[in-house]
């Protein structure tokens, strides 16, 4: 369920460079709305001009970590916890050790992946070039039935 908006707490920072949802929605080729959700969920907060969204660096990199996330199957609710405690681990050495085991599990969790994608790659190239030799006959057997 997605959590509610939050009201904009961020001040706006005249020494920082804003980005609108139009330019994070053509950087990362998204709909505004898929940004727009990943706000609902809680993975950003961007500051606010009226109704102007406007999102920090900070903001364009939790962006690119929720849909790298999402492309890896990452869930939402994991995301949010990995944030959460990034947030507010500074300081607090019993979230600093939750937040050190979760990227550490989370971490064992992509390397198992990774080895089971590059699995799953070589034996797809097998069965591939097997597949390849029956469907593909050598080139001498073709012209032989051109001729």
């Amino acid at each position: 369920m997605p959590r509610r908006k939050k009201a904009a707490t961020s001040k706006i920072d005249p020494k920082k460079n804003y980005l609108s949802i139009s330019a994070l929605s053509k950087e990362f080729n998204v709909t505004p709305r898929t940004i727009r959700h990943y706000e609902d969920e809680g993975l950003l907060e961007p500051a606010r001009r009226g109704q102007t969204r406007l999102f920090t660096e900070e903001d364009r990199r939790r962006l690119e970590i929720a849909l790298l996330g999402a492309r890896l199957g990452i869930h939402l609710s994991k995301l949010r916890e990995l944030f959460d405690l990034y947030d507010n681990a500074r300081g607090d050495d019993k979230r600093t050790r939750q937040f050190i085991l979760l990227v550490s599990q989370q971490h064992q969790l992509l390397s198992r992946q990774q080895q089971d994608l590059q699995a799953m790659s070589a034996e797809l190239e097998r069965m591939e070039k097997e597949f390849r030799v029956i469907v593909e006959p050598p080139l001498e057997v073709r012209r032989d039935h051109t001729q």
